[in-house]
């Protein structure tokens, strides 16, 4: 299992449409992915569950996976999350 904290630098956060381009990416890893908050964590799978996180930008949050591909995932995630979803536009 490896986790590793990151900011969210979107304008709009993890809201919406960036939420869902963020789940389709954490879809694409076989590994189990969470994404955490304060004390709390949901699945990163979930829209559901990232929507109720209500992450907006300059959030910090945990990336965690465990599995197989556990780096690659936290590795797409960081980016796609550093890069601020600009395909989400």
């Amino acid at each position: 299992m490896l986790s590793r904290e990151v900011t969210v630098v979107n304008v709009v956060g993890l809201h919406a449409r960036p939420a869902t381009f963020f789940i389709q990416k954490a879809n694409s890893y076989k590994s189990s992915v969470w994404i955490g908050r304060d004390d709390r964590r949901v699945n990163a799978k979930s829209l559901l569950g990232v929507l109720s996180m209500g992450i907006v930008k300059g959030t910090v949050v945990t990336l965690i996976a465990d599995g197989d591909d556990e780096k690659e995932a936290l590795d797409g995630l960081e980016k796609l999350i550093l890069t601020g979803l600009d395909n989400c536009d």
